[in-house]
């Protein structure tokens, strides 16, 4: 996105006071969320910005990692640390010649486990690790810092969306590139993406023969989308080993790519479904991957509650992770079948969620809160049916109808 362009992300306060206090930052999301953007923006007066991704580069820091960091002294941004993770020791070397000098270091990558592998060994205590997700809703409307309603009781909504600009929006995704750039062909742009993620992240992360096989395990999870995962019913309809499918699902977690939503459970004397479900991070990608061109085919289409539910999902976890917070987010089913789809745990009380597609709320949809707040009474809070309707309404006492536009 040009910098003409620039919007301002939530996660912009916590980078500048983590490049204050700690000698190095390091920043992952998936390819394209707008890492690069947001550094340039924050920091491109006063540093240089050099990307290890071209081959020259990369060769340049792996053969002489010394040589390389005189080269590109301090202050300094390397783009996409993980193609050469073999400089990290050498960069913990530099800081702790100047161990009490903050911002010295600022590493991006596009995959999280084995750098946060990297990271922790060999900058443990000298490192900020901060989360960017594509866009929130709040960033995309330019209102970054905003509170969640449990937290503050009034506030500005969001501008109001008609279903039909809500789901053109979902099916477009949230890609700073693409999200606010109407002119852009969003499923060619899709299409690039994938290809590229394909062949650099996925390989990059494992030596992957059969690409095609893993593309076809990729759909195949799109298609389970904001549904409890049975991996051992997956692997077989893809034709895979359990074991291949569990390794598969952990490069698409360590790229960014889905997050594993698990269930919450105590010892409650219930019987509880203890399997995960899975989201994907960007609804334009899980749109893309099983297929939906059109708004009403999506929107009333088979999948339309769980693309749904994966949109609200996903936005919550990019509103905990820019604000350099781990969301503590779970889902809650017991093995008779009541089912509340988001349990937001605060510390302090457990907030139970719905989402509904329906843009008229009734009663019957504070149900399986109203029996989550009374199995945990001393600690379950008020609950929200969020829905994509315009008025907050009481359903039942301590369960309230909300507005989607007010999240």
């Amino acid at each position: 996105m040009h910098e003409e362009f620039y919007l301002p992300r939530s996660l912009e306060p916590l980078i500048k006071k983590a490049a204050r206090e700690f000698p190095a930052v390091v920043l992952v999301g998936p390819r394209q969320s707008g890492k690069t953007t947001l550094l340039n923006h924050l920091f491109g007066a006063g540093y240089s910005i050099v990307s290890l991704e071209p081959p020259d580069v990369r060769l340049s820091a792996m053969n002489d990692p010394r040589g390389f960091l005189e080269y590109y002294p301090s202050p300094i941004v390397f783009d996409e640390i993980q193609y050469v993770p073999g400089l990290l020791p050498y960069i913990k070397e530099k800081i702790d010649q100047h161990r009490n000098q903050a911002g010295q270091f600022i590493l991006t990558g596009s995959q999280n486990l084995l750098l946060m592998q990297q990271v922790t060994e060999s900058l443990a205590g000298r490192a900020a690790i901060l989360k960017l997700l594509p866009l929130s809703r709040w960033e995309l409307f330019q209102m970054p810092y905003r509170p969640l309603p449990w937290e503050e009781a009034s506030y500005a909504s969001l501008p109001a969306q008609t279903p039909r600009e809500l789901w053109t929006q979902i099916l477009r995704g949230f890609f700073p590139e693409i999200a606010p750039d109407r002119e852009r062909d969003a499923r060619l742009w899709q299409a690039s993406y994938m290809q590229t993620y394909l062949e650099r992240d996925v390989r990059n992360l494992r030596n992957i023969g059969d690409l095609a096989q893993f593309q076809t395990f990729l759909r195949a999870l799109a298609a389970r989308s904001a549904q409890i995962l049975n991996l051992s019913q997956l692997a077989r309809d893809v034709g895979l080993s359990v074991n291949t499918a569990k390794d598969w699902l952990s490069i698409l977690e360590a790229s960014f790519q889905v997050f594993i939503l698990r269930p919450y459970y105590a010892n409650i004397g219930k019987r509880l479904v203890k399997s995960p479900k899975v989201y994907f991070t960007d609804t334009g990608l899980l749109c893309y991957l099983v297929g939906l061109r059109d708004i009403e085919h999506a929107m009333a289409g088979p999948m339309g509650g769980a693309i749904f539910e994966n949109f609200v999902v996903a936005e919550l976890m990019k509103i905990f992770f820019h604000r350099g917070e781990e969301p503590n987010l779970y889902f809650w089913r017991t093995a008779e079948g009541s089912e509340v789809d988001i349990i937001v745990d605060t510390q302090g009380q457990l907030i139970p969620i719905e989402i509904k597609g329906s843009e008229t709320p009734h009663p019957k949809m504070a149900k399986e809160i109203r029996s989550f707040q009374q199995t945990f009474e001393n600690k379950a809070g008020k609950g929200y049916v969020l829905y994509p309707g315009g008025l907050v309404l009481p359903l039942e006492k301590d369960v309230i109808a909300f507005p989607l536009e007010r999240l």
